[in-house]
């Protein structure tokens, strides 16, 4: 079956530091970030009480247009960010929404952790007695993409994707090879993740990769000599890929081009990252979109802050881009928005279609001091001007998981 082409029309956001698309690139392009003490519930007790919340008031008046009520916030996330992309895809107007055959596949580290939180609370106090029907639903595994796919009425596939950190990166790259090999035509694609709640933060906060340093705008530093660890954030990101013959026929806009999806498992351990795993999916990808190591212009690193991570990454992508990897700029988007965690890979990747559109790449936040082990060209603490006809975005998970992504400027030549 011959290869269709796969462009992204609509994009929609909802992160700690804006909920569209300007207000987002004129704080990354500030410098400012949206981690700060952490406000939405207690968290005395933690060791790490910084991160980055989304702001609700916003969020609950663009809901309340869309004629929904904010219960569970990784629901509501993904169903605001959804609605923006399939409004600027011109696939929906207003309501009432026309039934058109669009599938939904929904990347989640968590899921609806929000519900299941308040469900355990409401247990704990009542009993089997207290526990309500309509709770089945809302906490199901495939509560985020049923959701989008119900509300907006989207008859086709709709399906969750968790592979931790690199889930809507996966649910990405299964909607592009939807449509490229032919089994529908649109995919709404992303993710979506909420889980600052006592119970799910806490057990991060134990985990010890977190953040100590209290200055919450330099506590994210990743590639620096001087890093501490992530810190998470909240939030949704939502593209609408579909086949370029029939977007154009529609008159929409192509954003951007994918090209090439990679992915593979490390099946060793589950938190140690694996340069033999990650530079399978990169290379995986680029083979994917018929391109070499030096055709990418620029790559949207994983980049957490964590001294295995940063390192491994680092060396993963020296294995691949061999002589090419001192002329290809690095930067990670996670000191602006945090650790999204199963969201990320969506989030960073909407940022990258913008950082080509506008040929501008986001700063290192916090690179006071690149390591030098890394030993890759990092953007510094300054957005950078960078032609960008193609990118490469990285994502990298817990229990070993790989997901790489190729994404091309709409008007670059091949």
């Amino acid at each position: 079956m011959k290869r269709r082409s796969v462009v992204v029309t609509g994009l929609g956001l909802v992160t700690a530091i804006g909920q569209d698309e300007e207000t987002v690139w004129s704080r990354l392009m500030a410098g400012e970030t949206g981690i700060a003490p952490l406000a939405g519930f207690d968290a005395a007790g933690n060791k790490v009480q910084n991160g980055a919340e989304v702001d609700d008031g916003p969020l609950k008046e663009s809901l309340k247009r869309r004629g929904i009520r904010m219960q569970d916030r990784a629901q509501a996330f993904v169903l605001e960010a959804a609605g923006q992309a399939l409004e600027q895809a011109g696939l929906i107007g207003e309501k009432p929404y026309e039934p058109q055959e669009v599938a939904t596949v929904i990347g989640t580290g968590v899921g609806t952790a929000d519900t299941t939180f308040r469900t355990m609370q409401r247990f704990q106090e009542l009993g089997p007695k207290g526990m309500r029907p309509s709770t089945v639903p809302n906490v199901m595994g495939n509560a985020l993409s049923s959701g989008v796919s119900m509300h907006y009425r989207l008859t086709g596939t709709n399906q969750v994707v968790v592979s931790a950190c690199t889930s809507s990166t996966n649910a990405i790259g299964n909607g592009f090879r939807m449509i490229r090999d032919g089994y529908v035509d649109a995919t709404v694609c992303g993710g979506a993740d909420a889980f600052f709640n006592p119970l799910h933060y806490a057990v991060w906060n134990n985990l010890g990769v977190l953040s100590g340093i209290e200055d919450p705008a330099a506590a994210y530093r990743a590639f620096d000599a001087d890093r501490d660890g992530c810190l998470l954030g909240e939030g949704a990101g939502v593209l609408v890929l579909e086949e370029r013959e029939k977007a154009e026929a529609r008159g929409a806009v192509i954003l951007a081009e994918l090209l090439g999806y990679g992915e593979s498992a490390d099946a060793g351990h589950v938190t140690a990252p694996d340069v033999v795993g990650q530079a399978r999916a990169m290379r995986r990808a680029l083979a994917d979109a018929g391109c070499e190591p030096a055709d990418i212009d620029y790559i949207n690193a994983h980049g957490t802050a964590t001294t295995a991570n940063d390192l491994c990454e680092s060396r993963s992508i020296r294995e691949v881009f061999g002589a090419a990897t001192d002329a290809t700029p690095v930067s990670s988007l996670k000191p602006f928005f945090g650790h999204l965690l199963g969201a990320s890979g969506a989030v960073e990747s909407i940022v990258t279609i913008m950082a080509m559109a506008r040929q501008v790449v986001p700063a290192n936040l916090n690179l006071d001091r690149p390591d030098p082990d890394c030993g890759i060209h990092l953007v510094g603490k300054e957005p950078q001007e960078v032609r960008i006809d193609l990118a490469m975005k990285n994502s990298f998970g817990f229990g070993g998981g790989n997901g790489v992504l190729v994404l091309r400027r709409p008007s670059a030549g091949r």
